[in-house]
C-alpha cells in the first residue's frame, strides 16, 4: 500500500503535465477518473489500486505493476505496457487501441468488450484470460500465450496469430476472418460456430479441436449402421 496521504497523492496529481512518476508507488490507490495521460510512469507500483474510468492515453507503463487493479472502462490507448503486469486486473470495457504490450504478464485478466484493435502483444501472455467479444481486430498478436482464455464472439478479423498458443481455448462464434493462424496450436480449442473465412491455418495444429461445424478435427468418422 502506497505510503502517501490522500492529499500527497491529489497535490501531486495536479501539478503541470506530463508527470514523471517512474517508480512511483500508488498501490490500492483511489484514482478514479485520474488523468494520467502521457505521464511517465515505467516501474510504477499501481497494484491493486482503483483506476476506474482513467486516462492513461499514451502513458508510458513500461514494466509496471498493475496487478489486481481495476480499470473498468479507463482509456489506454496507444499507453506502452510492454513487460508490464497486469494479472488477475479487471480491464473490462477498456480502451487499449493501438497499445503496446510486448511481453506483458496477463494471466487471468479480465478484457471483456475491451477494445484491442491494432494492439501490439507480441509474446504476451494471457492465458486463462476473459475476452469475450473483446475487439482485437489487426492486432500482432505473434506468439502470444492465450491458452485456456474466453475468445467467444472476439473480432479477431486480419489479426497475426503466428505460432500464438491457443490450447483449450474457447473461440466460440469468433470471428477470424482473414486471421493469420500459420503455426498456431490450436489443440483441443473451442471453434464452433466461429468464422474462418481466409483464414492461414498452415502448420497450425487442432488435435481434438472442435471445428466451427462442431466435428472434432482427427476424430475418426462415426459408422454408419449396415441394416
Amino acid at each position: 500500500m502506497t505510503s502517501m496521504t490522500t492529499f500527497q497523492i491529489y497535490d501531486l496529481l495536479n501539478r503541470p503535465r506530463p508527470l514523471w512518476l517512474v517508480k512511483i508507488d500508488l498501490s490500492d490507490a483511489a484514482l478514479f477518473w485520474v488523468d494520467l495521460s502521457e505521464c511517465k510512469l515505467a516501474m510504477a507500483n499501481l497494484s491493486k489500486a482503483d483506476l476506474n474510468w482513467a486516462n492513461l492515453a499514451g502513458a508510458d507503463l513500461r514494466r509496471a505493476d498493475l496487478s489486481m487493479a481495476n480499470l473498468f472502462e479507463a482509456h489506454l490507448q496507444r499507453a506502452d505496457l510492454n513487460e508490464a503486469n497486469l494479472s488477475r486486473t479487471n480491464l473490462t470495457r477498456v480502451d487499449l487501441g493501438k497499445a503496446e504490450l510486448v511481453d506483458a504478464i496477463a494471466v487471468e485478466a479480465n478484457l471483456s468488450r475491451a477494445n484491442l484493435s491494432k494492439a501490439i502483444m507480441m509474446r504476451a501472455n494471457m492465458n486463462n484470460c476473459i475476452l469475450n467479444r473483446a475487439d482485437l481486430s489487426k492486432a500482432n498478436l505473434t506468439g502470444v500465450n492465450l491458452s485456456g482464455s474466453d475468445l467467444t464472439n472476439a473480432n479477431l478479423f486480419d489479426a497475426n496469430l503466428t505460432g500464438a498458443n491457443l490450447r483449450k481455448a474457447d473461440l466460440s462464434r469468433s470471428d477470424l476472418t482473414a486471421a493469420n493462424l500459420t503455426l498456431a496450436d490450436l489443440s483441443d480449442a473451442i471453434l464452433l460456430g466461429a468464422d474462418l473465412t481466409d483464414a492461414n491455418l498452415e502448420g497450425a495444429t487442432l488435435s481434438g479441436a472442435t471445428m466451427p461445424d462442431g466435428t472434432r478435427y482427427g476424430a475418426a468418422p462415426e459408422k454408419s449402421d449396415g441394416g
